[in-house]
């Protein structure tokens, strides 16, 4: 049985912080390549990753078996939904391999036809995968719903419907290493990608489509407190949050808690389904690092109140931030991130 492409993208999607990660189609299946290393192949939606010593040091449970009859043993992953592993499983193996050889250059007349066959070659695989992707590209929020997750960088006004989400709630400095907010995190992308793949197992979701899984958000206060202060992130109070696509239901979501717990052996519980509706506020994209978010909040306020609107935040209604960079890979000052502020119109006299 031949490997879905779709199990390809998403091993692919997963391994996108090691480095360069590409595929090719091989003898029906694929080879995975990073930085121009092959370091892996998938056969019959498996993946097999060459080994090394390092990655048997990492990974010393991971079972060895051979992609095809005839082959080498290689790992078998059976679990690419830990991303943080499987990232730490590729960069060891790529450090270890050894750079590919240089081709011999061929003569001229040689070289000359296999150009032409390449580039025509190349220019047919281009046109059945511009084809393709047209045909099968994954719905993403970012872009199909640019009011909500791609604002101007200039305070604008929006009216935010109900939308579901997967959510953790939680308190304390998200900073802290090992803490409640970044375990979080896990449990979040665990439930998000289980939704995603169901396609690709027996349970099926009526209405599935294909999607990007959203962006990260969160929303923050502090007790007692009607703003945030940034000097005493001990003090926060969060909701950690990723949307969910309008087919899910809440059987769909429990189908997926439970689906996650028994996969990964870990407890699920403090995942919810949650409902909420933002409704009226003033939104703004923030470039550059959290501590520097006052300077943009000010000037929502005054935005607002030049609008005649007042800060409506408290009870349901909090700060809430979209992180549409990768803070393990974008630099402090380039990172973008979408804040939102609840207002209401001030009572006129």
């Amino acid at each position: 049985m031949a490997s879905k492409i779709e199990f390809v993208e998403f091993v692919a999607d997963q391994l996108r912080e090691a480095g360069t990660i590409t595929y090719k189609k091989m003898f029906g299946e694929y080879g995975l390549y990073g930085d121009g290393k092959i370091f892996a192949v998938i056969c019959d939606d498996q993946l097999f990753i060459k080994k090394t010593e390092s990655g048997q040091r990492l990974c010393p449970k991971l079972p060895e078996a051979p992609p095809y009859a005839g082959a080498q043993n290689y790992l078998l992953v059976e679990d690419i939904e830990d991303r943080e592993l499987l990232t730490r499983l590729v960069t060891e193996t790529l450090r270890e391999l050894p750079a590919p050889k240089p081709k011999k250059p061929k003569k001229r007349k040689e070289a000359e036809e296999t150009c032409g066959q390449a580039q025509r070659a190349t220019d047919k695989k281009d046109r059945e995968e511009s084809g393709q992707k047209k045909r099968t590209a994954a719905f993403d929020y970012k872009k199909e719903y640019k009011e909500f997750y791609l604002p101007k960088n200039k305070p604008g006004l929006v009216t935010v419907p109900s939308m579901n989400f997967v959510a953790v709630r939680g308190e304390g400095d998200p900073n802290l290493e090992g803490g409640a907010y970044k375990q979080s995190i896990g449990l979040l992308y665990g439930i998000a990608f289980t939704i995603k793949m169901s396609k690709m197992g027996s349970h099926r979701i009526e209405g599935y489509f294909d999607y990007v899984v959203p962006p990260l958000e969160g929303l923050w206060w502090q007790e007692g407190r009607s703003g945030i202060d940034y000097a005493h992130k001990e003090d926060f109070c969060w909701i950690s949050m990723i949307r969910l696509p309008e087919f899910v239901t809440k059987e769909d979501f429990y189908w997926a808690v439970a689906e996650t717990s028994a996969k990964k052996g870990t407890d699920f519980s403090k995942v919810e389904f949650f409902t909420y509706e933002e409704g009226l506020c003033v939104q703004c994209m923030h470039i550059g690092p959290y501590d520097d978010e006052p300077a943009t909040i000010e000037a929502m306020d005054a935005f607002a109140g030049a609008g005649g609107y007042l800060p409506d935040m408290g009870g349901p209604r909090y700060h809430h931030e979209i992180y549409l960079s990768d803070v393990r890979r974008c630099k402090p000052e380039n990172r973008k991130t979408v804040i939102r502020h609840p207002v209401r119109m001030a009572a006129k006299l």
